[in-house]
């Protein structure tokens, strides 16, 4: 079961893998948030279930910043974040994972709803307003989408 991603945990289900899928490695999975709570917010998520950073297997742990500079990359390209945050709560799900959350210092529009940072500054709020499945939609599309352009444009 180590590689499993379809039987280690819920956590998959929650974070809609393979729909919400935008990059696969060897080691990582990188989806797009069901829950937009900053345009372009992302989970990276351990290909193989571990309970704690300090668990991943050096080749494993090699990887990761690899993929966190292809997803940087990307953000960057289509989103123009003006700073990302990376979040390794595991309360709730164990399974190693990061919530990375692009911060916008000003007001970003995408598929024609406007995303705000009410907490810009300081720690991202989890709880904040969020679009529908439409613009989750139109997210997942230009993140999927390895030459976009800056989508905000």
């Amino acid at each position: 079961m180590a590689g499993d991603t379809a039987t280690c945990c819920d956590l998959w289900a929650k974070f809609d893998h393979p729909n919400g899928e935008i990059l696969r490695t060897a080691h990582w999975r990188v989806v797009v948030r069901p829950k937009q709570v900053t345009l372009g917010a992302l989970v990276l998520i351990s290909a193989r279930h571990v309970e704690a950073l300090s668990a991943l297997e050096p080749v494993e742990a090699a990887e990761l910043p690899q993929v966190a500079a292809a997803l940087e990359a990307r953000l960057r390209r289509v989103f123009a974040p003006d700073k990302i945050n990376y979040l390794a709560l595991m309360m709730v799900d164990p399974h190693l994972h990061f919530h990375v959350l692009p911060r916008y210092a000003q007001p970003r529009t995408v598929a024609g709803y406007t995303f705000t940072d009410p907490s810009w500054g300081g720690p991202p709020r989890l709880e904040a307003p969020v679009p529908g499945d439409d613009v989750v939609g139109a997210v997942r599309a230009w993140l999927r989408e390895p030459s976009a352009p800056d989508a905000t444009r």
